[in-house]
């Protein structure tokens, strides 16, 4: 396509299945389709017990509630597109339908990130200063570590979707993903993207780079303390209860790392790896997350089987 220098907006962009196999899209949704059933299931099953169990209302299940309502956000945002393609072939959204799914996907998952630290923060002062763990960690203040995480995120994110808007795009309006993506909605743009790839990775660095280095700082302060208990038993037990977490750290982080590091640096990466990464990222953490919680937290089993006991009776 020629692009002629005067400003224009695509009223629409068509997404992107998964390249080279549109024939076998029908099959490919079964497959997608279990793992979205399993995440909504999953997440709703976490938060039904933690609600109903009286004795999980402590900080640890609470950051985990929240860290289920982001996964099932994120679920929510990308589900209806992703089986639109691959059950229907509905490819194409509306610009700014386009911008308010990037928006919320980027939020939610700085959320997570967000989330996932202030888990690492709770496992640090629960191993490092159990007898201070209530006091430190009470109701109020993780209500107020929530309410920082929410603003810190969408007032972070908020100039994205008008930096986008102020750009001239060219007449190729075909995205890389099943949903909307900040460097692959700004990549089709004819325009000096400069603003759009310093501003967005400032704010990577800023919010996810960091959160990222303080749950490293925190569970390398965990292990110091870990060291210094009396018996191997003790040292056991203690990182036992951050099995979970650092499982759900490494499902999170290493794809979206990996997805960053495509969109910006990856020119010849081959279309199949760039969807593939992006489909780990956005769906394999809410699926995985209430089973690695569900098998590794001794409390969450209990209450589901005592759920699942008193059902059957």
């Amino acid at each position: 396509w020629e692009f002629n220098g005067s400003f224009y907006q695509p009223p629409a962009f068509l997404m992107m299945g998964i390249p080279g196999l549109e024939a076998l899209h029908h099959w490919i949704s079964i497959p997608f389709c279990a793992l979205y059933l399993i995440a909504l299931l999953g997440n709703c099953m976490i938060l039904f017990i933690i609600k109903k169990t009286q004795s999980l209302h402590e900080p640890m299940y609470y950051f985990l509630s929240m860290l289920a309502v982001t996964d099932l956000g994120l679920v929510l945002c990308t589900l209806p597109t992703t089986l639109g393609i691959f059950w229907f072939n509905m490819r194409r959204i509306g610009f700014d339908a386009c911008l308010t799914q990037m928006y919320f996907i980027h939020i939610l998952s700085f959320i997570e990130s967000s989330v996932l630290l202030a888990m690492a923060f709770d496992r640090f002062i629960a191993i490092s200063h159990p007898l201070r763990h209530p006091s430190i960690l009470t109701k109020t203040t993780v209500i107020k570590i929530g309410l920082a995480i929410i603003l810190r995120s969408t007032v972070s994110l908020l100039p994205i979707p008008f930096l986008l808007k102020r750009l001239t795009y060219c007449r190729k309006t075909e995205l890389s993903h099943s949903f909307c993506f900040h460097p692959d909605i700004m990549n089709l743009a004819c325009a000096d993207i400069k603003v759009n790839v310093f501003y967005g990775m400032i704010i990577l660095l800023t919010t996810v780079g960091m959160d990222f280095i303080f749950i490293v700082l925190s569970y390398i302060l965990i292990i110091k303390t870990v060291i210094s208990l009396a018996t191997k038993e003790e040292c056991l037990k203690a990182l036992n209860t951050c099995v979970s977490h650092i499982c759900a750290v490494l499902v999170f982080f290493i794809p979206m790392i990996g997805l960053s590091m495509i969109h910006r640096f990856g020119k010849n990466v081959p279309p199949l790896v760039n969807t593939l990464v992006a489909y780990t990222y956005l769906i394999i953490p809410p699926a995985l997350n209430p089973i690695i919680y569900s098998i590794k937290s001794s409390h969450i089993r209990e209450a589901l089987l005592r759920a699942l006991w008193r059902k059957s009776e």
